[in-house]
């Protein structure tokens, strides 16, 4: 065991067996974690670095998976070796980890009190009593407002950047010497990410724990880590300081990440879109993307309302206020982009305009046609013209359907084509998005995430829509999947003349894609523009707090609590009758409205 070495792994090596035979998800990987360190395992799905983690904890369920080898010493104990009850007394205690999924891995039937009071009794001695008040104080010390409230309350209750700050309580509740930190922020707002960051940055100086911090982000890297392991296919690639690693990278696999990450930023001074460099691309064309200033979709004064119910007689108590007064156009072969945290509205604009959500009041026109005015019939038929595709394509693509037949339903379903031609059309269509013709026989549990998301893809492209709505299309997947398939959406509107309506949260991405930018707070577009203008030089300070926490690719650059002075967002739901406090709302939310002249806002 090092000096001062507070967990030394030795050559750790885990496998899982599968009906092909043995996958090697861990091998030999060896790393040591000082006392107040940080270090940081990076890779991609399937790197492995996930179950390394496990590993640690004895997590591995078996069968199907193994720990066949190495050593993990804790504090000079040889932790592998010891007995379930005693492994039990480590984890938690010891030892914790903050999982990637909050809302799975708190449990949906007890309030958040009770679950962190579960973990204090465990490995204490404390009273009930005791355990309930440490309860409240640890959700003062991850910053939760109103403590004593919250811990009444059930997880489906909090916000996901809440129900993460319940897990960090949760995990530090017994004073841990090493917390475990998996993918905690990468399905949180770019605004909760950098809170989360700078959250565990303060809470190491102030327990002295260690972190291991898992990501596939080189970004988030950058912000939180003092050390940093590269894993490619269950081996470690590259280790060294955050500087070394980030600023010096030797390995290709290294080089690849760092080169995949949007960097906010690096479109200043451009007009229009360009695909990103890749060093496995070389022959990509990196034309930009201009468009046409021809008006393909506007959105006039679109409001959708959600009625809250509630009482013995379940009445409409409230409404919650999703799109209040929403206007845009889109120009076609062009990229709008609305932007802004979970439950700002921008998705439920998208579903809107499908009509998968019914609009209060308003007006969607495409092509002289108010989507709001057609009957169920003639939605169907236009719906062929503005196609979707969703955050989570293992959701919303058929488990049971072949890749293949999901993309022909679409010609069926319209009645497009003979058999024959379905098939050669389907066949052109994965060739287009970068799948071979063999894998319209595969289901979508035999694709990686970005696979699935080129599959959902080739099905909204089936009936050569004139807009494409991608919601979120790109935020689950890894850095390195996510610029190929923002490169493949590119290169598709350069050559088909697409024309899309982009929603996402990230920042970084959106000035990589967009030609204009709408930002959304509270239902309402507070700022409209090119997208130079809205990067360049914000106007409302909601955009320039968002742009503000997005992280940088760079360790000597990092944000600190006094630079996010973030507020919590007001809630949209306002009781009925309550006139008064919609007028506020609406006050609120339109107060320095920002919009630009260059294209007739």
């Amino acid at each position: 065991m090092k000096k001062n070495c507070l967990l030394d792994i030795i050559e750790l090596e885990t496998e899982f067996s599968t009906p092909l035979g043995t996958n090697k998800a861990v091998n030999k990987v060896s790393l040591s974690l000082e006392n107040g360190e940080t270090l940081a395992i990076v890779g991609e799905s399937g790197s492995g670095k996930s179950v390394a983690a496990l590993s640690i904890l004895r997590l591995i369920p078996e069968p199907p998976g193994k720990i066949v080898g190495g050593k993990v010493n804790f504090n000079g104990v040889e932790i592998n070796k010891l007995t379930d009850t005693e492994m039990r007394g480590v984890r938690g205690n010891d030892i914790s980890m903050i999982f990637q999924e909050p809302m799975t891995a708190l449990n949906p039937v007890l309030t958040i009190g009770e679950q962190i009071s579960e973990t204090i009794k465990r490995h204490t001695s404390i009273s009930k009593r005791g355990a309930a008040e440490k309860a409240i104080q640890m959700l003062e010390k991850v910053r939760v407002p109103e403590a004593q409230k919250r811990v009444h309350q059930y997880p489906h209750q909090l916000s996901g950047g809440m129900r993460q700050r319940v897990m960090i309580a949760i995990a530090l509740a017994c004073e841990p010497k090493i917390l475990i930190a998996d993918e905690p922020t990468t399905a949180l707002d770019v605004t909760i990410q950098a809170e989360i960051l700078v959250l565990l940055n303060r809470l190491k100086l102030e327990t002295g724990a260690a972190i291991i911090f898992i990501t596939h982000d080189m970004a988030v890297v950058a912000q939180i880590a003092d050390r940093v392991i590269v894993m490619y296919q269950g081996e470690k690639v590259e280790e060294g300081t955050v500087y070394e690693v980030l600023e010096n990278p030797q390995h290709s696999y290294t080089k690849s990440l760092l080169a995949a990450v949007p960097k906010l930023g690096e479109m200043r001074g451009k007009r229009n879109p360009e695909p990103i460099a890749l060093p496995n691309q070389i022959n990509q064309s990196l034309s930009p993307i201009p468009g046409t200033n021809e008006k393909l979709l506007e959105i006039k004064n679109l409001t959708t309302r959600f009625p809250v119910k509630g009482g013995f007689f379940s009445k409409v108590t409230a409404n919650v206020h999703a799109v209040e007064d929403v206007s845009f156009n889109i120009n076609r072969g062009q990229t709008f982009s609305l932007v802004g945290e979970s439950g700002c509205g921008k998705s439920t604009v998208g579903r809107s305009i499908l009509k998968l959500e019914k609009a209060h009041s308003g007006k969607i026109l495409m092509s002289n046609t108010d989507f709001l005015s057609l009957n169920k019939k003639q939605m169907k038929d236009a719906r062929a013209d503005v196609q979707m595709v969703f955050q989570d394509p293992f959701g919303s693509l058929n488990p049971r359907q072949k890749a293949g037949s999901i993309v022909t339903e679409m010609l069926k379903v319209h009645g497009v084509g003979a058999r024959l031609n379905r098939q050669e059309r389907v066949k052109a269509l994965f060739e287009k998005v970068g799948l071979t013709v063999d894998q319209m026989d595969s289901y979508p549990h035999e694709f990686s995430g970005g696979q699935r998301q080129r599959v959902a893809i080739a099905r909204a492209l089936a009936l050569n829509p004139k807009l494409v709505i991608l919601d979120e299309a790109v935020s689950a997947l890894d850095v390195s999947v996510q610029a190929s398939v923002l490169n493949l959406l590119m290169e598709l509107q350069s050559e088909l003349k697409l024309t899309y309506l982009f929603i996402s949260h990230d920042m970084a991405v959106v000035e990589r894609i967009s030609h204009y930018v709408g930002v959304m707070y509270l239902g309402r577009i507070v700022e409209i523009g090119s997208r130079k203008s809205v990067f360049e030089n914000p106007q409302h300070d909601y955009t320039k707090a968002l742009l503000r926490a997005v992280p940088m690719a760079n360790p000597r650059i990092r944000r600190n609590e006094t630079e996010l002075n973030f507020k919590p967002i007001a809630s949209p739901i306002h009781d009925i009758g309550y006139k008064a406090v919609a007028s506020k709302y609406k006050k609120v939310a339109t107060e320095h409205l920002v919009l630009t002249t260059e294209i007739g806002y």
